[in-house]
């Protein structure tokens, strides 16, 4: 028979192993961080290409893995783009020149609202038009947001 102590050792160097993996933050905290339910680990892993890298840790922390299929992205019938004007910046093309171009029209339930003061944002929403998601833009650019909406909002 093997030693106890040898068996109770493996088994805590196991634990430890595994427990290395699951770092995942609490929902409360992730919500401090301003990271949503239902954020994706693929999104997490594009914030380099925003200049982004340190919330990269924490994102991945508080994200659900992408499933093997796209078909399981949920879609929205509506949504709402909340925006301040704003001329785009020299390092690259901000969402503004996505609110002010033709773009906007390919996308029957998107509505695009000015406010005053509030930082910009996404609101998707479902068929009562009641607020499921929100996300924050300030650091997107036009093709982003694009692509997003062709993403995740039905024609």
């Amino acid at each position: 028979m093997a030693d106890p102590l040898c068996l109770l050792s493996l088994v805590f160097v196991l634990l430890l192993y595994f427990d290395r993996g699951k770092c995942s933050l609490t929902l409360e905290k992730c919500n401090e961080l301003g990271f949503n339910t239902g954020l994706m680990c693929s999104m997490c892993r594009e914030l380099g290409e925003f200049n982004l890298n340190p919330l990269e840790e924490s994102c991945l922390a508080c994200c659900d893995e992408d499933s093997d299929s796209g078909s399981d992205l949920k879609t929205f019938p509506f949504a709402e783009l909340h925006h301040i004007d704003m001329v785009p910046n020299v390092e690259g093309d901000l969402y503004p020149a996505f609110v002010k171009s033709d773009r906007v029209k390919q996308f029957p339930g998107l509505n695009v609202r000015y406010v005053r003061g509030a930082d910009p944002i996404i609101k998707l929403l479902n068929e009562k038009r009641d607020v499921v998601e929100t996300l924050g833009i300030d650091k997107w650019n036009t093709d982003s947001v694009e692509a997003f909406f062709k993403e995740r909002l039905r024609k």
